[in-house]
């Protein structure tokens, strides 16, 4: 599934599910236009590539409850977490409000009060990886950036999270994801 200026798009509406491996107990389905998970413990569609430079663009809705985010340079791709990637956050009700929606969870903290917030709406991220530079866009606003040479490459991994004190998080919805390796 290629497009034009080198992106290549993993998930087109309904299609794309195909171009990860599931990790968790999520319930991701096609569903209204979009890759949707609303049900589970935790999950992640894990990309079957790794990748090390790369800009990727996603387009997401999440409600105010959401745990989400884009996980990438992923050590392991079976075990996913903040420790072992960088975790670009979807959840605009964090308890700790400084790695909540656009930042990067442990990296790079984003303004409390928040300013960005992706509850209720179609979002885009716009996430950049070269070398050791991050930087991440939310609807076409800089969040955070981060010289940081921790993770170099890996797979990366699209979030559906537990809610607060394991809550049951908001649905996310994924509408469309490309990636453009640098």
């Amino acid at each position: 599934m290629g497009d034009g200026g080198g992106w290549v798009t993993l998930i087109d509406g309904e299609k794309g599910l195909d171009n990860f491996n599931r990790v968790g107990d999520a319930n991701w389905r096609p569903e209204g236009g979009a890759i949707v998970a609303d049900k589970g413990k935790g999950g992640y569609l894990v990309s079957k590539n790794p990748y090390k430079d790369f800009e990727i663009r996603a387009e997401f809705w999440a409600a105010t409850d959401t745990n989400s985010g884009i996980f990438i340079r992923c050590a392991d791709p079976a075990k996913i977490a903040a420790a072992s990637c960088y975790e670009v956050n979807i959840w605009d009700i964090r308890p700790d409000p400084k790695y909540a929606t656009g930042g990067i969870v442990d990296h790079a903290a984003v303004p409390v009060p928040l300013v960005h917030k992706a509850g209720g709406r179609w979002n885009v991220y716009e996430i950049t990886a070269k070398g050791t530079q991050l930087t991440v866009k939310l609807n076409g606003v800089q969040t955070v950036s981060l010289q940081d040479s921790k993770h170099a490459s890996g797979p990366f991994a699209l979030q559906y999270g537990a809610g607060v004190q394991g809550a049951p998080g908001g649905p996310i919805k994924w509408r469309k994801v490309q990636i453009r390796p640098l």
